[in-house]
């Protein structure tokens, strides 16, 4: 159990049968009245974000969040594949589980599958992957104004937005949680 009056950036915590995450805190203690704690907290299956206030005696159960390295095996139509790699226990899970968190993920690279009291909310990628530009089109001298870019789809089928002077057959770094284009490698 934790109190509001010990909130942290980070928490995970357990509130009106959802797993919420605390992504900013304040404590407030306002001339008149008693203090009180601002949160913001985002929803970490739905990835919803409500502002609540508390008092800091309010108590909560702690959410114990498993993150467990895997390998991204294979996907055979709605399913993905994963193994761990030190017990090599394999999992499937369906596209609503997983969203568009591997559409920078290749075939055999690690993850990250988060899960709570055994059900999977979600899959971390690597935060910088390094993926072959597939298909563009080139870019033409005089194109430039400041910082044009061009639309690129990688080996992964992903479209990330590139500068002119990138062409098909490159390896960029791009990352994974903005989707943007870093540099060529």
């Amino acid at each position: 159990m934790i109190s509001a009056g010990d909130f942290r950036n980070g928490i995970t915590l357990e509130m009106d049968n959802n797993i919420y995450q605390i992504i900013e805190f304040q404590h407030v203690k306002p001339g008149k009245g008693a203090a009180f704690v601002r949160t913001k907290l985002k929803n970490i299956i739905s990835g919803g974000v409500v502002e609540k206030s508390f008092r800091p005696t309010e108590k909560f159960p702690t959410a114990h969040i498993d993150r467990v390295e895997m390998q991204y095996l294979y996907s055979d139509g709605d399913l993905y594949h994963f193994m761990n790699t030190e017990t090599y226990d394999q999992i499937a899970l369906n596209q609503d589980a997983i969203g568009d968190s591997l559409k920078f993920v290749k075939e055999n690279e690690m993850v990250k599958i988060c899960s709570h009291n055994g059900n999977v909310f979600a899959i971390e990628p690597p935060l910088f992957v390094e993926l072959e530009v597939t298909e563009t089109e080139p870019g033409f001298k005089g194109d430039t104004a400041t910082g044009a870019t061009k639309p690129a789809t990688v080996e992964t089928g992903a479209v990330v937005y590139v500068p002119l002077f990138v062409e098909q057959g490159d390896v960029l770094k791009i990352d994974t949680r903005t989707g943007e284009y870093l540099s060529r490698v």
